[in-house]
């Protein structure tokens, strides 16, 4: 694995050996000494010109964990502002010669791009609304540390799939690993032709008790140029997740930020039932594994010091 662009570059049996490689560093983050020598002496740069919180800490915590130095770029506050190209901020950040580069962009393909113009290793933090690649692999963690193999599950992703990148790649990735995908939603937020993606599709939540695992997604309103459903509240009446909708055995999962009372209820939030907290905690431990196998394991090794073991502490 030389680049992390899509969820389309990995086939599952990488996709398992991230999950377990994740699984690995899950358990040094319990240890009183939680950093590992793997990428000492090693540069990872952020670029981010979206806003995040999740994504954009963890692959920075990530990266330390792993001891690496890490360079955090966010649009605001930088040259960006002042009307500087991708190339020429990329350019740039080369002379830190960074070992990776985990980019979000507002343009599609962004990463894509990225990879012709540096050496290293490139990771798509979400570009536009095409890819989220590391949000669908740690959305897989999440799930087989709760409910082990998704391998025929039925998982329902509902609200606004339009505009979500983590629709697209966890379409993609949970159907690799051998669940049932049905997305549902108002007709104006499904995309044209995603069943040839591998899910099925409905326009209501009836026959939602099928779903072992129920996935909201928050309606994206800051991509929204005109009117997708009638009002909020008229949303949330048929599709907002609550507990009158679901039964005691289906576990319910949402990548962040909440939308609270709207997509998602607050009585689901706050149950035993809700993944939200999981998905964090699995998305530092799957971040470590994807710059590991990327720059301690993967086509960059040969600038690398030989890996450390895992279990061995900085």
């Amino acid at each position: 694995m030389k680049h992390l662009i899509s969820i389309d570059d990995l086939d599952q049996e990488e996709i398992e050996g991230l999950l377990d490689r994740a699984e690995s560093f899950a358990e040094v983050s319990k240890r009183d000494i939680k950093k590992v020598p793997a990428l000492r002496g090693r540069t990872v740069v952020t670029l981010f010109y979206e806003a995040s919180t999740r994504t954009s800490s963890s692959f920075e915590l990530a990266a330390k964990r792993l001891s690496a130095d890490v360079v955090s770029v966010k649009s605001s506050g930088s040259s960006v502002e002042k009307g500087e190209s991708l190339k020429d901020t990329v350019e740039t950040l080369s002379a830190y010669d960074p070992a990776a580069i985990v980019i979000r962009h507002p343009q599609a393909g962004a990463a894509d791009m990225l990879t012709n113009w540096v050496d290293a290793a490139v990771v798509n933090a979400g570009d536009g609304m095409r890819q989220h690649p590391s949000q669908a692999l740690l959305d897989l963690l999440a799930l087989r540390q709760r409910i082990g193999s998704v391998e025929g599950r039925k998982i329902w992703i509902v609200g606004d799939v339009l505009h979500s990148r983590v629709a697209r790649s966890n379409i993609q990735a949970f159907s690799k690993m051998g669940a049932e995908v049905t997305v549902a939603g108002p007709p104006t937020l499904i995309p044209r032709r995603i069943e040839e993606s591998g899910c099925e599709v409905r326009y209501s939540l009836d026959e939602i008790e099928e779903a072992d695992v129920v996935y909201s997604l928050r309606m994206q309103r800051e991509r929204m140029k005109e009117s997708f459903v009638p009002s909020i509240r008229e949303y949330a009446r048929l599709f907002q997740i609550n507990s009158r909708r679901l039964t005691p055995r289906q576990l319910v999962m949402h990548p962040g930020p909440v939308n609270r009372g709207v997509e998602i209820g607050g009585d689901v939030i706050d149950s035993d039932r809700c993944l939200i907290a999981d998905q964090v905690a699995s998305g530092l431990a799957m971040r470590m594994a994807i710059l590991f196998e990327l720059l301690a394991h993967g086509d960059h090794r040969e600038s690398a010091e030989a890996p450390v073991p895992i279990g061995e502490p900085a």
